[in-house]
């Protein structure tokens, strides 16, 4: 194909995603909805010329991977860990972590009962439905209330955190037994003194470097680190989670000499420049992520009657624990939080990345779409409801 239009694809992709994302604020319309519709157009008309784009099944894991860096450090660099927040961050890391253990388990017996399966294949299976996705639930809930705009970040943040944590340990550990669970603990224990150490030299590096390209070395400094931590089965997210939280709290960790070292008087303007840089990163990225899982996508298996009833399932289970955890955790009403609970990139990428000897056999790939689409809808129609019956 002329290079041409390959450029031309690719602007057109983002100015639409960008169109997509405005309609979204007006029109309380979740863009990856439309994303997925739009790559699911693209594979008809690709369908009907003969054509199919190569590499998807390559390019899908890796965009996704790199989508995962980018959006958990998006939401760690919005976490400030100020006293006045510390009620918010507790209430939040419960919700998010009862939910994951809980639904998780609840979605395992449903394919425990529905599939010749060990449990703990449909745990793993399971797993990835109990993730909130932060990249679609924060530009979902950002016309809410204060508060509830403020939990629905902390919750979906330390959701994409805690869900990957877990289910990397599951899928690491296969063979169970306290030796794993020694061995995980290690292996964390580790990757947080590398994650401080790495803080300090990035931090450092931030405040040192004069040149006019400063901040995609150091986010490419991460997605080495993060990728060498994968091969040696370490948990890498701790290093993004780690980092995005020591730059965006510095006066909690750097102080007195080490302040003079480490910052500079610009530093804050700085840090929003990051900001900027990982949220447009992370726009891309989502971009075209959610384009070509819906281009690799077959329109015809979410309309297969089975898929169909396993996701009603699911959806019942979701937002029954996620209505008891929630009334358990927040005060007053819990809505419309309740209802932004969205499956996404996180959802799809460790689905995707479920090993060989792990995955459900007979599992249908409708499922995983259905999910993300249903969930997306649910949050839509929560969010303009409450629009419509409560002043913000």
């Amino acid at each position: 194909m002329d290079t041409s239009y390959l450029i031309i694809i690719f602007s057109l992709s983002v100015l639409i995603s960008y169109v997509f994302d405005l309609l979204s604020s007006r029109y309380k319309t979740p863009s990856v909805i439309l994303l997925l519709a739009s790559g699911m157009l693209l594979r008809q008309v690709t369908n009907y010329f003969a054509f199919q784009l190569p590499y998807v099944d390559t390019i899908l894991p890796t965009l996704g991977t790199l989508g995962l860096i980018l959006i958990v450090l998006e939401g760690a660099l919005e976490l400030e860990l100020t006293g006045d927040k510390l009620g918010m961050i507790r209430r939040a890391f419960w919700a998010s972590l009862s939910s994951i253990l809980v639904t998780s388990l609840l979605m395992a017996a449903l394919f425990y009962v529905l599939m010749e399966a060990s449990f703990f294949k449909c745990l793993v299976a399971a797993m990835p439905f109990a993730i909130i996705s932060s990249a679609v639930a924060v530009p979902g809930g950002k016309n809410l209330n204060l508060s509830s705009r403020e939990f629905v970040v902390y919750e979906s943040s330390l959701s994409d955190i805690l869900g990957v944590m877990i289910f990397n340990f599951l899928v690491y550990n296969a063979s169970g037994g306290i030796l794993s669970i020694l061995s995980f603990a290690k292996d964390t224990l580790i990757m947080v003194v590398i994650s401080l150490i790495c803080c300090f030299f990035l931090l450092y590096l931030i405040s040192k470097i004069n040149h006019h390209i400063k901040f995609l070395p150091i986010i490419s400094v991460l997605f080495l680190v993060y990728a060498v931590s994968r091969i040696y089965q370490l948990s890498p997210l701790l290093l993004i989670l780690v980092f995005g939280l020591f730059l965006n709290n510095t006066e909690l960790f750097i102080r007195g000499r080490l302040d003079r070292i480490f910052k500079n008087d610009l530093f804050e303007k700085e840090l929003d420049q990051f900001k900027n840089l990982t949220a447009e990163g992370a726009f891309i990225v989502r971009t075209f992520f959610f384009l070509l899982f819906g281009y690799a996508s077959d329109v015809y298996t979410l309309i297969e009657p089975d898929a169909l009833i396993v996701s009603f399932l699911l959806l019942l289970i979701l937002y029954s624990v996620r209505t008891g955890v929630l009334r358990l955790s927040l005060p007053g009403s819990i809505n419309p939080v309740v209802f932004i609970a969205p499956r996404g990139l996180i959802t799809v990428l460790l689905y995707l990345s479920i090993p060989e000897n792990l995955k459900l056999v007979g599992f249908r790939d409708g499922i995983l779409m259905a999910v993300v689409l249903l969930t997306a809808l649910v949050m839509m129609a929560g969010v303009v409801s409450y629009k419509e019956t409560e002043p913000l």
